[in-house]
């Protein structure tokens, strides 16, 4: 099943949920900071980028690429119990890199 949004306006939605889990993983870590420490380094980096992503294409600046957008080496190497997101940040990917399931195709 393809997952990729079908508009600008839905890759904007992912990027911008994905935003609100960064949030939301950097408070539990902050509050739990003895179990959770190595989140919170990474997490800096998550969200500096996929911030980033969200800017450029407000600015229109952003362009599609068959290549892995830069955070993706960080999010790879987390097990999904520390980043239970990983599932979006790899739809966000995706269409970074396939553009937008604009065919509507889900297969």
């Amino acid at each position: 099943m393809d997952s990729r949004p079908k508009t600008a306006e839905e890759y904007v939605e992912l990027i911008n949920q994905a935003l609100f889990e960064i949030d939301d993983l950097r408070a539990a870590a902050e509050y739990d900071a003895e179990s959770m420490g190595g989140v919170v380094e990474f997490l800096g980096h998550l969200d500096r980028d996929v911030r980033g992503l969200k800017q450029a294409m407000l600015e229109g600046r952003y362009q599609f690429n068959n290549s892995d957008l830069p955070f993706m080496r960080v999010v790879e190497a987390q097990d999904d119990r520390i980043l239970p997101f990983k599932y979006l940040l790899r739809v966000i990917n995706a269409t970074h890199r396939m553009g937008l399931n604009v065919d509507g195709e889900d297969s």
